[in-house]
């Protein structure tokens, strides 16, 4: 008790010290970077789902290819579960003379839980609603037009006279881009009565929840334990729309990045400053030590001036960072509208864990070796500032960093890039510093004094003009990546998506219609068309073996097995896709031959050379592995798992998908194309690019707003270490004036002395910025052909030399100021 009494005391005498607040600054500015950016993910990650739930019509649920059993509503119920069941299946609807293969998806009256499901009426008016009464269906235009029927008729479905209620504009999920007929939507229990769900029948059963976070949670866990019927599978969120998944996947890793960064920072201060409150402490713990007070006394007393500085900063640390993270989600929450999500708080609690983990692993170091100084050092300041040739404790500032990176990456290869990144510049900056002060030495002798006298100070302080070196270096890398090349990576990643990128899909374009469709397209302004041809298959063996006699180990290939399989050729590799083993087609081979992607290649364990076997309408095709490609689902342009060589596949009976720009505004003209090609299904991305480019818009509102933390973290780490020397440079500096030295002549000194400080640590930060940039670019963010420009980096770095240079001459002006009795009589 009388330790910790003392150590507050000490904190209170000793809080005007400038490294006591720069440690106290640090650590609040950790915990509110680390807090912040922690929040926001948090919540930014659950819009996502909550986003994704309403494309799916629920928060979870279960498909399988018979009638789902009682026990899985139940357990939703037991939890306070909203639940609906759906059917999808195949049907003919007939109208007149006139008949249309249909998908029909039955619902009941709750359908959808998530999402909207929006309606035309006869007038064109669109409104919300629900699922279809008994007694009438939903048809999407194209399947108004194909049977020549409008809103109020009549159709027949499953031997049903169903009334057209509306037009079926927009529905939770009808999110499959490539849809082979129209779209239905029936009453379930119509769907039922007429026998369309019987025995035999190709329907897919779902039953979809929604509720409170927590009781979706409950029944998820109940859900994944439990054995599923043969062929079932879970709906999540997570499995739907991977371009947005992809796009907040980069988002939540520039947020990282920014994080981890600013926490860095406060690490390289605190570690600082917490150097310089240990060489300030020195002889007072030497007369402690005189005066019979143990070693472990000691250090519970300096543990405790640590442990009082630190508590009080990190809880105000939480509570800028909760009342920070709630403004930003005012913003952020734009993308997510009418989506509820509470404040976390636990990411703050853990950025404060983390914080003071920060503070310890930093700072620990030299106050351990404070303790450690011997009661005659009271009379031999020497004794005090002994080296040691190793200090296992001076590993822990390390090993803190790199589980701070590992923490919070999320990525173990964005972890090991800036692991990388920072200890070489760490390591070519001691080296260069340790270089220039060698050569400084040599070449001095005959210039100008104050050079001179500038390079003799460094020089004499070896070790520590290395330490300030490095740390001005990792510290200005670290801004250097936040100031230039995050957003030159965000700029980059925003010009993956011009403003012409394809906004529209078409679906079941015949061979005969291709001329005819790409000129009436060109006259009502529709450009980049690309199209490509598409066959629907199924992969039956690998190697001559039957594909369900083999065993995979990835669970996917059961899924993708029962599915429909879409191929594809082309005499050029498409401009979205890279090869990345083997080679591409040639012109003519002399056995058919298949590129596969990256995804496929993992799933089902391919290897160049094996022989693949595909069912294509009447007749079957062997295709050998001759390359795998690695593809950007990203970009919004026709891509394909599989493709094939062109002379082989011709031969497949085929229809053809295209994408292509139109500008805003031609709705009717694209609406007359529609009807004058009837077949066609035309899919309108034009939301899904908005939400992408407004992903981008505000992931860099949310990184320059971080960065203002992270200017903060820079500027103490900074002053921190340029004030690490400031004891010896007045002591110097008084026996200087002593000795007639002229106050010009000090300052040209500090001048060249802290020039030639920033100019290393400029010169190695550009270099380990644009190295770690270009590093995390290819490898992280994906950006194509991201080179971090060279000409900002290097005016970064010869401003980062004027900047110290000022700053460093700024805080020994005091001291030329001072009459050399006062500093003297000072020391």
């Amino acid at each position: 008790m009388k330790i910790l009494l003392l150590a507050l005391r000490s904190l209170r005498r000793e809080w005007h010290l400038p490294e006591m607040r720069t440690l106290a600054a640090s650590l609040v500015l950790a915990v509110v970077a680390l807090g912040v950016v922690a929040t926001l993910t948090a919540r930014m990650e659950r819009g996502v789902l909550a986003s994704a739930a309403e494309l799916i019509g629920g928060d979870v649920g279960v498909s399988v290819p018979q009638d789902i059993p009682e026990k899985f509503a139940a357990a939703g119920s037991e939890r306070g579960l909203a639940i609906t069941r759906t059917a999808s299946f195949p049907s003919v609807a007939f109208a007149q003379q006139q008949s249309q293969l249909l998908e029909v998806l039955a619902t009941d009256d709750a359908y959808p839980l998530r999402g909207t499901l929006l309606i035309g009426d006869a007038s064109g008016t669109q409104h919300v609603s629900h699922g279809p009464a008994s007694g009438s269906v939903l048809l999407d235009h194209r399947a108004l037009v194909a049977l020549h029927r409008q809103v109020g008729d009549t159709v027949q479905l499953g031997g049903r006279d169903l009334r057209i209620a509306g037009e079926l504009i927009q529905q939770p999920d009808g999110g499959e881009l490539v849809a082979m007929a129209p779209r239905a939507l029936m009453n379930l229990d119509d769907a039922q009565q007429a026998g369309l769900l019987g025995v035999g029948s190709r329907a897919r059963h779902s039953l979809l929840l929604a509720g409170e976070p927590a009781a979706v949670q409950r029944w998820r866990q109940w859900a994944q334990g439990t054995a599923l019927p043969q062929g079932g599978e879970l709906i999540t969120p997570e499995q739907t729309q991977e371009r947005m998944r992809s796009a907040f996947d980069r988002a939540g890793a520039f947020l990282r990045l920014t994080a981890l960064l600013s926490a860095l920072l406060s690490g390289v201060a605190i570690a600082l400053a917490a150097q310089r409150y240990a060489r300030r402490k020195t002889s007072e713990v030497s007369l402690l030590r005189a005066l019979g007070t143990s070693r472990r006394r000691v250090f519970g007393l300096l543990l405790g001036t640590l442990g009082g500085l630190a508590l009080p900063a990190a809880l105000i640390g939480v509570l800028l960072a909760l009342a920070l993270s709630q403004g930003a989600w005012m913003f952020a929450s734009q993308l997510f509208a009418g989506v509820p999500t509470v404040l976390p708080i636990l990411p703050s609690l853990a950025a404060a864990g983390m914080g003071i983990a920060v503070l310890a692993g930093f700072a620990l170091p030299p106050l351990v070796r404070l303790a450690d100084v011997p009661p005659v050092a009271v009379f031999r300041a020497s004794l005090a500032r002994r080296v040691r040739r190793f200090d296992a404790l001076y590993l822990l500032p390390a090993v803190v960093a790199l589980a701070l990176i590992w923490q919070l990456s999320g990525s173990a290869n964005l972890a090991g890039i800036l692991a990388a990144s920072l200890l070489g510049v760490a390591v070519v900056a001691a080296l260069l510093a340790a270089l220039l002060l060698w050569i400084a030495r040599r070449i001095t002798p005959g210039g100008h004094p104050a050079l001179r006298l500038g390079m003799a100070a460094l020089a004499r302080r070896r070790g520590l003009s290395i330490v300030q070196a490095t740390a001005l270096s990792l510290g200005l890398t670290a801004l250097l990546l936040l100031a230039i090349v995050a957003p030159a990576l965000l700029d980059g990643w925003r010009q993956e998506l011009p403003s012409d990128t394809p906004n529209w899909f078409v679906l079941n374009l015949q061979d005969d219609q291709r001329g005819d469709f790409s000129k009436a397209l060109a006259d009502i302004g529709g450009n980049q068309l690309n199209m490509m041809p598409l066959a629907v298959g199924k992969l039956t063996a690998i190697n001559g073996q039957p594909i369900d006699t083999i065993h995979f180990k990835d669970e996917r290939t059961k899924d993708w097995n029962d599915r429909q399989l879409r191929l594809s050729w082309s005499d050029q590799l498409p401009p979205a896709n890279t090869v990345i083993a083997g080679q591409w087609f040639g012109p003519n081979p002399p056995e058919a031959e298949v590129s596969v992607d990256t995804m496929w290649r993992d799933m089902y364990a391919l290897k160049l050379g094996d022989t693949m076997r595909f069912d294509v309408g009447e007749g079957q095709l062997d295709a050998k592995v001759t390359s795998f490609r690695h593809v950007d689902w990203t970009s919004f342009k026709v891509n394909f798992f599989l493709l094939m060589d062109p002379p082989h596949a011709n031969v497949l009976p085929h229809t053809w998908i295209a994408s292509f720009y139109l500008p805003r505004g031609n709705t009717e003209a694209l609406a007359k194309l529609s009807r004058t090609y009837p077949n066609l299904s035309m899919v309108d991305v034009d939301a899904l690019l908005d939400r992408v480019r407004e992903i981008v818009q505000r992931v860099t509102g949310a990184v320059r707003w971080v960065l203002g933390f992270s200017l903060l973290a820079g500027a103490l780490v900074l002053a921190a270490a340029l004030a690490t020397s400031g004891q010896e440079r007045r002591h110097e500096a008084a026996l200087l004036r002593t000795l007639g030295a002229r106050r010009g002549l000090l300052r040209v000194a500090a001048a060249c002395e802290f020039a030639l400080l920033g100019l290393i640590a400029g010169i190695t930060a550009a270099l380990g910025a644009m190295v770690g940039g270009w590093w995390l670019g290819r490898s992280v963010f994906h950006v194509k052909g991201f080179i971090p420009h060279p000409w900002p980096l290097t005016v970064a770095a010869l401003l980062a030399a004027i900047v110290v240079m000022l700053l460093g001459l700024a805080g020994t002006r005091k001291v030329t100021h001072t009459p050399p009795m006062r500093l003297l009589r000072a020391e």
